[in-house]
C-alpha cells in the first residue's frame, strides 16, 4: 500500500504541475483579450468538454467521471482570467 499511495503522490505533483503550466496560459488568455466578453466563450467551452471525452475515452477513463472535473477547472480558469482581464483594464 505504501508504494501505491507514493505513485498516487507522485502523480498528484505531476498534476499541479500541469495545472500550473495551464494556469500561466490563462494568464496569457486574459492579457490577451481585448473585450472582456469574450473571456467567457461557450462554443470554446463545449469544444474543451468534447475533446475531454474523448480523450478520457481514449485513456480507458470513464469519460463522465472526468467531465464534471474538467466543467468546473474551466469554470475556475474563467474566473480567474475574468480577475486578470479586470485587473489589466482598471479604468
Amino acid at each position: 500500500m505504501d508504494e501505491v499511495r507514493e505513485e498516487i503522490d507522485a502523480l498528484d505533483r505531476a498534476i499541479v504541475a500541469l495545472l500550473a503550466d495551464r494556469m500561466h496560459f490563462i494568464n496569457e488568455a486574459g492579457r490577451l483579450k481585448a473585450d472582456r466578453a469574450a473571456v467567457r466563450d461557450e462554443a470554446r467551452v463545449e469544444d474543451v468538454i468534447a475533446k475531454v471525452r474523448a480523450t478520457a475515452l481514449a485513456a480507458g477513463i470513464d469519460p463522465d467521471f472526468v467531465e464534471p472535473l474538467y466543467r468546473d477547472l474551466i469554470e475556475r480558469s474563467i474566473q480567474h482570467e475574468f480577475g486578470v482581464f479586470d485587473r489589466l483594464h482598471k479604468s
